[in-house]
């Protein structure tokens, strides 16, 4: 899905869409585009971003125009000189190519799944929000990122493997103390689209992987997400949620205590995650009444 935000632009939007890409790709110091506002172009740029993780090298630019003047001259800000831009780029491409190399033969499934333990595993959240953070160099070369990166780097290992996926973003909201925009993935499977945040899985899980937003409808996922910022495909498959798949999902008490009955009998730990606001020692009580 290379090209699903631009695809929500008016054909001269995309005309400057098209013009920027080209200018940035070929690493052009300044090139100009029809007049548009500074807001507009700023859109522009972001989703071409968002629809492109290879441009990591670039995050904003500068632009001048003359009085009367139908055009606008574009100048990006890049992050580093042209000789180590196309380092980095060389960089960046084969650690994709390593990464996705024996996963070819694999299902969709198996390879989406594998892109979210790899993020889990071998990426730490940076609370310092470092530049190269933002984008897929952060998480891919140097194992650590925030969510905007690790939702681009989901998506350019998506890519590279022919599966559909888009990177969400959402706004703030401060009435429930989100001070920032958080960043998320869609990817698709089996022509279904569904919720993936490795993000969130990557700050649940320490000593194991989690897939609490693995395969998620909406329904599920603006629970506690914020709504994108762009239009999104719609997300309406419950059935297929990771644990529910693993028959790990349960929305009765009677159905968590039998579980835990029939562990107690095996003589094995079961370990749950309890996503239903907090789990008070009555709930505890409850569960384990007739264990």
């Amino acid at each position: 899905m290379k090209e699903f935000y631009l695809n929500q632009l008016d054909k001269q939007q995309q005309k400057v869409y098209q013009i920027i890409k080209s200018g940035v790709e070929s690493l052009t110091a300044e090139f100009d585009v029809p007049l548009m506002d500074k807001e507009t172009l700023s859109d522009i740029f972001y989703r071409l971003r968002l629809d492109v993780p290879e441009i990591f090298y670039a995050s904003t630019f500068r632009y001048s125009f003359y009085p009367d003047s139908s055009y606008v001259n574009m100048k990006p800000e890049y992050l580093f000189e042209k000789n180590k831009i196309k380092e980095h780029q060389n960089a960046m491409k084969s650690r994709v190519e390593k990464l996705i190399r024996d996963l070819k033969s694999k299902t969709k499934l198996e390879q989406v799944l594998w892109i979210h333990d790899f993020i889990c595993e071998n990426v730490v959240y940076d609370k310092l929000k470092k530049q190269y953070s933002h984008e897929i160099m952060g998480p891919l070369g140097q194992g650590v990122g925030v969510c905007e990166g690790i939702a681009k780097s989901v998506k350019i290992l998506c890519d590279k493997l022919q599966i559909p996926a888009l990177v969400v973003i959402s706004e703030n909201n401060p009435d429930k103390n989100i001070k920032y925009r958080h960043a998320w993935n869609l990817i698709q499977l089996n022509g279904i689209w569904y919720h993936l945040d490795a993000t969130f899985d990557l700050s649940l899980g320490k000593k194991e992987v989690r897939y609490d937003y693995f395969c998620l409808n909406d329904k599920s996922m603006y629970k506690d997400h914020e709504p994108s910022i762009y239009p999104l495909p719609a997300c309406t498959d419950g059935d297929h949620f990771y644990y529910k798949e693993k028959k790990l999902s349960f929305t009765k008490m009677e159905d968590v205590q039998k579980r835990c009955q029939q562990a107690v009998k095996k003589g094995k730990v079961l370990t749950f995650h309890w996503r239903g606001g907090y789990l008070t020692k009555e709930i505890l009580e409850e569960i384990f009444s007739i264990v």
